[in-house]
């Protein structure tokens, strides 16, 4: 059975009638990743926000959405919210919006934990903890009382993926994660978040515009332009045989990039110190 099961998905907006995304098919399987890539405004993340229903109310879609063979269109808020953070995970593109500011993260955690576990706050603080050292933030249980403007965005990046790690979802959708972040963060954000599949099983949907982040954890790859899929295929076959002229402009388009950042650092040798 497929891990998530996305047929015939067609979005649009209610109050102007404008359609976001047209007709929109795919399917990721058990503990694999499937990215989506394309400009901004093609669909990737009013796509991923239509499987955890969390679009705004004028934003409406209609299609299938299949989790593990259960149709979340059929499923009421209360069964949705149920799900979210257990079944589905979401690990946002700006930290800062995953979390109350006007708490200290902690209080998310075991606010979210007891939600869907039931578990004591000493168990809580002692699962999170481990997840965090996992995922090398150190000192774990000074860093949950501290509010979220204290800390870096890459930090609370981090927390949020210690919190999957906890929750053990079976999709995990991560929208443009790397986004908001410095080079370093993002690397050290990316590492984090191939060791949470590995240690989780987890299936993923990785939303990104950048194509050497989906070459290092993408099983298959899902190319999306004005609202429709134009290609779609494995990793390999979408970097190494690539059909469509668009896909193969954006990967031209990094590879020119890249080039010229090497020119610039005055040759390969220099970059590889």
């Amino acid at each position: 059975m497929h891990t998530l099961e996305v047929s015939n998905l067609r979005i649009w907006d209610e109050q102007t009638d404008k359609i976001l995304v047209k007709d929109s098919s795919f399917q990721i399987e058990p503990e694999s990743c499937l990215a989506i890539v394309g400009e901004s405004g093609s669909g990737k993340s009013v796509t991923c926000r239509a499987i955890m229903r969390l679009n705004k109310a004028n934003i409406r879609h209609t299609g299938s959405i299949k989790l593990a063979g259960l149709e979340l269109s059929e499923l009421s808020e209360a069964e949705m919210r149920k799900l979210r953070g257990r079944q589905l995970g979401l690990i946002m593109q700006n930290g800062m919006r995953a979390f109350d500011p006007s708490s200290v993260v902690g209080s998310h955690f075991k606010e979210t934990l007891k939600q869907h576990y039931g578990w004591s706050q000493a168990e809580i603080t002692a699962r999170m903890a481990r997840a965090m050292e996992n995922v090398m933030l150190k000192d774990p249980v000074a860093l949950m009382n501290k509010y979220p403007h204290q800390l870096s965005g890459g930090m609370l990046q981090r927390m949020m993926i210690a919190l999957a790690i906890v929750l053990k979802p079976t999709l995990i959708i991560a929208d443009e994660p790397t986004s908001a972040l410095d080079t370093l963060s993002q690397y050290e954000v990316m590492e984090q978040l191939i060791t949470l599949k590995a240690e989780t099983g987890c299936s993923m949907i990785f939303v990104s515009h950048d194509l050497s982040a989906v070459k290092r954890i993408a099983d298959d790859v899902a190319v999306m332009r004005n609202g429709e899929i134009i290609e779609s295929g494995t990793a390999a076959e979408i970097f190494t045989n690539t059909q469509h002229a668009y896909t193969k402009y954006l990967i031209d388009a990094k590879q020119a990039l890249n080039s010229h950042f090497i020119r610039s650092m005055g040759g390969l040798a220099l970059v590889d110190r």
